[in-house]
Parts: C-alpha cells; structure tokens; sequence
C-alpha cells in the first residue's frame, strides 16, 4: 500500500506551474522625460542694458506605472525565508486577475505589494529566455505555433493578452468583453501609465532587469519535441543559458529556481551551485521513499494542495517536509481556491507561502 500512495503522490509533486505542456485548466506551480532649455536675450550696443525674462516651460509627463512600484520587505531569498510572516508569490504575475506573465501583470502584482513574481521559462529558436507557460503560443495570443519555433522578435509581434477575460481565457465572447484585447498593437488605449509593450511576450533579462529588488520564482519549462515528447535536453540547454544569465545580471541571491524535471534540476545546480532551487518531481519521491534526500541548494518545496484525492494539506505530510529545514509553498490547483478565505486557510495549517494567482488577496491573507 505504501508503494501505491508513493506512486499516486508522484503525480502531484510538479513544479509551481505545473507540467511542461499545455493544460486547458488551472495552471499550477515596463520611459522617458525630455528636458527643456533657457535661452539668454541678445546682448545690445545701441540702447542701455536691460533685464529680460524668458519664460520656459517644462513638460512633465505622467509617471508610468512601473516607477510607482514599492520597494518589497525582503529582496533576497535570504531575507525572504526569515520572514515572520507567510509569503505571497504572484504566479504568473496573477493570472487569474491580470493577463498571463505580461508585464502589466507584474507591475501590478508589485503594486499590490506581493513578495515574489513567479513565472515560467522557456527558450526561443533565437536562444533567448522568455517568459511564457505554454509550449505553444495557441492559448494566450492570437496565432499559433511553437515557442521554440519562434524568434523572440516573433514573439514579441503577438498579443497576450487577447484571450485574457476576468480570471479566464473563454474563446466563446464578443470581441467587447476581452478587456485588454488590442493593446498591444495599439489599437486600444491602455491604462494609464502602461504602454503597448506591457502586452507583449517578455524576456527574462527585462523582467529582471525591471524588478531589480524583488524575488523572483524561476520555473524552467520542458518543451515538448517534434513527436510531442518532453525534450529534456532542450530544457537543459535552456537552464545552461538560465544560469549564466542569473550570475550576469547579478541575481544569485535573488532568485529560487524549479522545474518539473529533476534531470533538469540536476543539471542547473551543477551550472549554477550558489543559487536557491526547489525539488524536482523525481527528487521528491526519492525522497518520500527515503531512497535520496533534499538537495543542499534546496530552499523549500513548492506543490499543490491536492490531486488524486491525496490530501498534500495533511498536517503530518507537512510537518515532514518542514522538518527537513526546507519551506512550503502551495499553488492552488482550481478556481474556487484563488481568493482571500482559501489562502489564509493555507497560512492557518503552517504553510509557509502561497503561489496567487489573486496576488492582492494573497497580501491580504498574508497580512490579516
């Protein structure tokens, strides 16, 4: 019997945005001032000195939304895991109140005071890291394809947000009720203080270069290959490119890293051994079976709260993982668990941070 529950929970030990494909339900675990001059009056020769005013103007322009965003209680993962308090983590930026992992999101999660920004990685044809959850491009922007087809250029053109509804994706709606439909290519007035880029798909280095004192929760995604197989190798290439990113800009106490596969996890810490991870799915159950135990670079774990009717909330289960030293963040798996009563049930078990995808009412849980 033990074997048999070590197998079922193997299915729900993902990552923070759950597996590396697509999935048609809940995903588990962004400008310029111009200066103006003062021209003195001409000297004369012919008539007595003069005082000339010269009246200038200075245009200020209004502030963007992304220079309003505060400063957060801890900017290293350090700081964060001392917290006395639960933390609050935006996945995807909020997904289920903002358009899927676009800067806009993560502007606003920032501004409603969230802890951490969660998102997925995952590579271009181009090499380059972006952020994006799918394998493909099919459920959020108004084409189709591969991101691993794609040049980031590419990318980049599509709309985000164009399926984005409330705190869904529904395809079935008039034009009118796609609220941020058309923004990025300027076809619909954003709100204040955002840009036709802040709809776009966005690269890793920017979204670490604009949260410079947040946390950030860096999931690698495994893309599947041509026979719609999860390619391994090409998420390891892409935690290769990860690593030398994260020591370039400066960011290895900044950031945790995860990904479904633990291959991959192997082979990020041996890329980039100073920087924080959480458990992939094979080093969980290894170490739920006691055959193998928490990695050194392992800073908490980061699971569902349920599925095949295994109960991942147990107080025994987590009182097991915590004594390990290793944290607990849950990112809630339906719908009917992403507001304010949910997450502050979570807080109430012991559980040391939440993965929101109503990143505002996870502050609000965190901080009554």
């Amino acid at each position: 019997m033990r074997r048999l529950f070590a197998i079922l929970f193997l299915a729900v030990l993902t990552s923070a945005c759950g597996g590396g494909g697509e999935s048609t339900t809940s995903e588990g675990p962004g400008t310029d001032a111009d200066d103006t001059a003062t021209t003195a009056p001409p000297e004369t020769t012919t008539a007595p000195s003069t005082t000339t005013t010269v009246a200038t103007t200075t245009t200020t322009e209004a502030p963007t939304a992304v220079s309003q965003v505060p400063t957060p209680e801890a900017s290293t993962v350090a700081d964060l895991l001392s917290l006395d308090r639960p933390v609050v983590a935006a996945h995807g930026g909020g997904d289920r109140s903002y358009p899927h992992s676009t800067m806009y999101a993560f502007v606003e999660a920032a501004l409603a005071g969230t802890d951490v920004l969660e998102m997925d990685l995952q590579m271009t044809a181009d090499g380059v890291l972006v952020v994006h959850h799918d394998a493909t491009v099919d459920r959020r922007t108004e084409t189709t394809g591969r991101v691993r087809d794609l040049t980031v250029v590419e990318l980049q053109e599509l709309d985000k947000a164009y399926w984005f509804h409330d705190r869904g994706e529904e395809r079935d709606l008039p034009d009118d009720q796609y609220p941020f439909r058309g923004m990025r290519t300027g076809d619909v007035e954003p709100p204040a203080g955002y840009t036709a880029d802040d709809f776009k798909i966005e690269t890793f280095r920017t979204l670490a270069e604009t949260f410079p004192d947040h946390v950030l929760d860096l999931e690698i995604k495994v893309p599947l290959d041509d026979d719609g197989e999860s390619d391994v190798a090409y998420a390891i290439e892409a935690a290769r490119v990860l690593a030398a990113a994260i020591e370039e800009l400066d960011r290895t106490d900044s950031v945790i890293v995860t990904s479904f596969s633990s291959d991959v996890m192997i082979a990020f810490r041996e890329f980039a051994p100073e920087v924080a991870t959480s458990p992939g799915e094979d080093e969980m159950l290894a170490w739920y079976l006691g055959t193998g135990g928490i990695a050194e670079q392992d800073v908490l774990a980061q699971l569902p709260p349920e599925r095949l009717g295994i109960d991942i909330l147990d107080p025994e289960l987590i009182a097991r993982i915590q004594a390990e030293g290793i944290g607990l963040w849950i990112w809630p798996n339906s719908d009917d668990q992403e507001n304010e009563a949910f997450y502050r049930s979570l807080f109430e078990l012991g559980i040391d941070g939440v993965i929101a995808g109503v990143p505002a009412e996870g502050v609000a849980a965190a901080l009554g």
